[in-house]
């Protein structure tokens, strides 16, 4: 699979390793944005090792100097292992 675009989720050098620690990104049954997304929306991350899971999970929860101060986004995120 050849990639072109530098904002791809998926780094060409790790494509095909085997990806077994994930975070499941899920909105809360109040969460206004459901109307459009729908109420089984859900994103899946998947990484090589529970370190580089781990560290994304963090940088994922923190909250980002783009919000405005009268943002609050909500989101759930879940750690998982297959």
């Amino acid at each position: 699979m050849d990639y072109c675009h530098q904002h791809n989720l998926v780094d060409p050098a790790t494509a095909g390793a085997d990806r077994r620690f994930g975070i499941r990104v899920t909105l809360p049954r109040n969460d206004t944005i459901r109307k459009i997304l729908g109420n089984d929306w859900e994103k899946l991350h998947w990484y090589t090792s529970e370190a580089e899971r781990d560290q994304a999970f963090e940088n994922m929860a923190a909250r980002h100097g783009y919000y405005r101060d009268t943002d609050s986004p909500s989101q759930i995120l879940e750690k998982l292992v297959r």
